[in-house]
């Protein structure tokens, strides 16, 4: 990769998080720090606002923007391949929110760019291909509960009690079991930290009432946690 496709590269980068650190930008390229700081400097002096804070990382200033990204025939193909293995993970809302994003993508393709990315659609197939999948819709709007932290309303259906218990919870992560997705989520009616697959979920709505982020929240703590010997 050449400098100046690299620097782009930092730029775009840099517009895809609120903070990048400038190790994120070194383990990215496989470059140096030292590089990775007279890169900065470079974009500066080209008039990109760039914030930093000392210990934390590297930001766009707000307001500023690039002009619409052109993406590699390389990188569409990536997206092609990634839209196979969801269409094959059972929640329709994830599946509709990323047609919607690959259609947008796909209009900035140059014509021959879209005819291979059309040949390579017929020409890929998940493994998960006719497994049974549990099917769902729900991660969209969870997916939202999380990020703004909203507390979720719901009706879930135990299937090892065989009822229907209307619940509020507060959304903290989702993971994908090979089969069905599942939500972890503390539980006001249950008070404690519980897991709902999303294709049990029979209603949901999404309130108004926020909860305390938590910070220190991450899948991997909350899975070496269940494994650790009590």
């Amino acid at each position: 990769m050449n400098r100046l496709t690299r620097i782009t590269s930092i730029l775009i980068q840099l517009q895809s998080k609120k903070v990048v650190t400038a190790k994120e930008i070194a383990n990215r390229f496989e470059i140096s720090l030292r590089t990775v700081y007279r890169d900065i400097k470079t974009l500066e002096e080209a008039g990109v606002p760039i914030g930093s804070e000392n210990g934390i990382g590297y930001f766009i200033v707000d307001g500023y923007s690039l002009p619409p990204i052109m993406i590699t025939e390389e990188e569409a193909n990536a997206l092609i391949v990634s839209e196979k293995l969801i269409s094959n993970q059972g929640d329709a809302s994830l599946i509709k929110d990323f047609n919607s994003i690959l259609i947008k993508i796909k209009s900035v393709l140059r014509d021959h760019e879209k005819e291979n990315t059309s040949k390579l659609e017929n020409r890929i197939l998940s493994s998960s291909y006719k497994k049974e999948i549990f099917e769902s819709n729900w991660l969209s709007i969870i997916q939202k509960a999380i990020t703004n932290t909203k507390i979720l309303e719901i009706v879930y259906h135990s299937i090892y009690k065989d009822e229907q218990t209307l619940r509020n919870i507060e959304p903290l992560g989702v993971y994908y079991t090979d089969k069905a997705w599942v939500m972890i989520a503390y539980c006001r009616l249950r008070k404690d930290m519980r897991e709902f697959r999303l294709d049990r979920i029979l209603k949901i709505n999404l309130t108004s009432q926020t909860f305390g982020y938590q910070t220190d929240f991450t899948l991997s703590k909350y899975f070496s946690q269940l494994t650790e010997p009590s």
